[in-house]
């Protein structure tokens, strides 16, 4: 993919960018193990509480930088708001517990005095997606430096001046060079940069190919990666839930970000007793969207981020009708102008079909009646995906089944799925390895080391 701005409301290219050469990397890379021999020794209370001025440029240039994404990626301006003062929130939140979460515990042992001691690895590289352009980089970026990491952002190639701004934050916020740099490189050198020995970690948000091939490269470098991948979600309702709320929720879970998350609710999964009320609210719902221009206040579902993803979005509705699968409402591109995608309900969706098999990232849902609370959990769980699920419910043996036995990083009860700088986030089975946020997160990217005084 060419390192370009495309407008994906109009299809139109309004900046193209010119990579870095294998020289510019390099000499990155360089500036990276500099400025990382410096920035290691700056006491963590210190480092943190630079976070908060970063979370001051963000205030500061919400608006700007919220119409830079909706231009990159499509998704509205208040949802590019949103993400930009989320970015700030998480910023905050490291400033205020970093130097808490990664403070020395001691232990006892036959030595006089021992501890464990969290201390930065390096250099790490994050490779990150286009959907959430600003949330993805600072959720790494804030516990990583915080920790006294140092980061190289490989962006996605559709966002180039989302990633350059990110860089310039951190300038303007005052930190030293080489701590935060963005390369602006294509796909086919992410290897060359993960094989490098001046880079220590990884982390990577986006496809399951991506993940394992990054995977891969890191195992054989014997370097630690975090994988942050896919996810097919489960929304679970149950006879005792209140229906309206479960359907209003349930749209909202879906149409976050135009249906571009990994975290979205993606599967329905209704008890035959309330299943007709909720479908019938749910499909409202969805049809209730306006299409648009995303930069308009009225819009609320933008353009898919690119024409190739609007494409084998609708190519996985059309193989599933294909198979047997309902159309309730959409499942049609819409002409004109831009990526734009119906918004898409479908139901009796055959064991084999591609939208019950992969997931579907964007404007697409689909429904399962169940008969029991076993069945739910069976539904819930076929999937090859572990990100996570969402139950509603009011009987708490429920909430308790749903706990313990949901394949998921996380379960949401009676409420969407989110993620939250104060809780771990991450997922199982083919949803990645590792965890983002809160105390979990900020140690991934550290060495635990042990220290021990005869």
């Amino acid at each position: 993919m060419a390192i370009a701005t495309i407008n994906p409301a109009t299809g139109e290219t309004l900046q193209t960018f010119a990579a870095h050469t294998d020289a510019e990397v390099d000499a990155k890379l360089a500036a990276a193990v500099e400025a990382f021999d410096r920035w290691r020794l700056v006491p963590i209370a210190e480092r943190a509480a630079m976070l908060n001025t970063v979370a001051d440029v963000l205030t500061r240039d919400r608006d700007a930088l919220a119409r830079l994404a909706t231009l990159e990626m499509g998704k509205t301006l208040a949802s590019s708001l949103a993400e930009v003062d989320k970015c700030a929130f998480v910023c905050r939140h490291y400033a205020e517990k970093a130097e808490q979460y990664l403070a020395d515990e001691p232990i006892a042992s036959n030595a006089s005095k021992s501890w464990v001691s969290y201390q930065p690895l390096g250099p790490v590289l994050a490779v990150m997606p286009w959907n959430f352009p600003y949330w993805q980089v600072f959720r790494f970026a804030a516990p990583a430096t915080a920790a006294g990491n140092v980061g190289l952002l490989k962006h996605a190639s559709n966002v180039p001046q989302v990633a350059l701004a990110i860089e310039k934050i951190f300038k303007e916020a005052g930190y030293p060079d080489g701590v935060f740099q963005t390369l602006l490189i294509g796909g086919s050198k992410v290897e060359r940069v993960l094989r490098d020995d001046r880079v220590q970690a990884a982390t990577l948000t986006g496809s399951e190919p991506a993940g394992m091939s990054v995977g891969k490269i890191a195992g054989e470098e014997i370097k630690h990666v975090v994988l942050e991948l896919g996810g097919s979600d489960a929304f679970i309702v149950m006879p005792s839930a209140d229906v309206e709320k479960a359907a209003t929720t349930a749209v909202t879970a879906r149409m976050i970000n135009n249906g571009q998350s990994c975290i979205a609710a993606k599967r329905f999964i209704v008890h035959a007793d309330v299943y007709d009320a909720f479908a019938q609210a749910f499909v409202a719902g969805m049809e209730a969207h306006v299409m648009g221009d995303p930069m308009e206040e009225a819009t609320t579902l933008g353009p898919l981020a690119t024409e190739a993803i609007r494409d084998e979005l609708a190519d996985q509705v059309d193989a599933s009708v294909r198979e047997g699968a309902t159309v309730l409402t959409g499942g049609k591109k819409v002409d004109g102008k831009g990526w734009f995608y119906a918004p898409t309900v479908l139901a009796d969706l055959p064991d084999d079909s591609p939208a019950r098999k992969e997931e579907m990232f964007g404007p697409a849902a689909m429904l399962f009646k169940v008969t029991s609370l076993d069945e739910a959990i069976a539904v819930a769980n076929e999937t090859r995906f572990g990100l996570g699920s969402a139950a509603f419910t009011n009987d708490e043996a429920e909430m308790a089944r749903f706990g313990r036995d949901l394949d998921a990083g996380c379960v949401f009860i009676n409420t969407m799925v989110a993620s939250d700088p104060r809780l771990p986030f991450g997922g199982v089975k083919k949803s990645g390895v590792g965890r983002e946020l809160a105390g979990h997160g900020i140690r991934e990217f550290v060495n635990v080391k042990t220290i021990a005084i005869a």
